[in-house]
């Protein structure tokens, strides 16, 4: 008997953890599947993170782990580097073990209703859009109106929080994530030693094998990590951290908020639409 499957999509950030709050508190009648498409290279504290937000929930988060890992689709892109350009990792790693999830119920007969986190002020993003007859995506914080302010407040008062890497960093997903901005990896490379040794080893063999990519726009990980140039680097995001501060307008009706990397870079640092948040 064919039946309607509601899901959401869980990153390990900030939006989605709030959505799906916002989904439970709004909508208790609605019995929601979480799911999250496991990359492998994730950051530590993202995993704690969704342990931490299925104790609230009261229920498990899926894994969608993908059937060939990173390293299997690197070598098959012959070592070069996913970048913004090629997005070989969002499409392998993210929508397909999503896809292959969703074609099971679809293939079943079923409808599914995808609940997606993309906010009110955030003009520039679309989200997953979907071709099957019976695949929906809704955008409730949208519809509701809910911004970044209205995300941490929810956050905030369910008492979960923001995940820890929202310390040093402004998104979730992969290590090496290569929308991250220089201050990141320069903040990577202190909170998380291997993980960046990781990304120059993949760097380096990639640049052998003729990529025209490197994971940081414009140099290689190994100049970025030299001491003067990240010296260089945590200057130009101070002066940037200066300039933000001075165009942030105080809202009366909302609590202050601490200014991220969303908003020092503006839409560089948004530019991810599918594994961040």
């Amino acid at each position: 008997m064919s039946q309607t499957r509601h899901v959401l999509g869980l990153s390990g950030g900030r939006d989605s953890a709030a959505l799906a709050i916002f989904m439970r508190q709004r909508h208790p009648e609605i019995d929601i599947d979480y799911f999250f498409t496991d990359t492998g290279k994730e950051l530590p504290e993202v995993y704690e993170y969704l342990t931490r937000l299925e104790g609230y929930l009261g229920k498990p988060i899926q894994r969608l782990n993908p059937d060939r890992d990173f390293d299997f689709w690197l070598k098959s892109y012959k070592s070069y580097l996913p970048s913004a350009q090629s997005r070989w990792c969002t499409r392998q790693l993210k929508l397909r073990p999503f896809e292959k999830w969703v074609r099971e119920f679809l293939e079943a007969g079923d409808t599914v209703v995808s609940y997606v986190a993309i906010r009110s002020d955030e003009e520039y993003r679309e989200g997953y859009q979907s071709k099957k007859e019976k695949l929906f995506v809704r955008l409730p914080f949208k519809d509701a109106n809910i911004d970044k302010p209205g995300v941490i407040e929810i956050l905030e008062g369910s008492g979960l929080g923001l995940p820890e890497y929202y310390n040093w960093r402004s998104r979730s997903g992969c290590t090496f994530c290569f929308f991250q901005q220089k201050i990141e990896w320069v903040r990577l490379k202190e909170e998380h030693p291997e993980a960046f040794e990781e990304a120059k080893r993949y760097e380096k063999t990639a640049l052998e094998h003729g990529s025209p990519f490197t994971w940081s726009q414009g140099e290689s990980l190994t100049d970025l990590e030299q001491p003067a140039r990240q010296m260089q680097i945590r200057d130009e995001h101070q002066k940037r951290l200066a300039r933000a501060k001075s165009r942030m307008q105080s809202n009366p009706l909302r609590p202050e908020t601490e200014i991220d990397l969303d908003d020092i870079y503006g839409g560089a640092a948004k530019a991810c639409l599918t594994c961040h948040k």
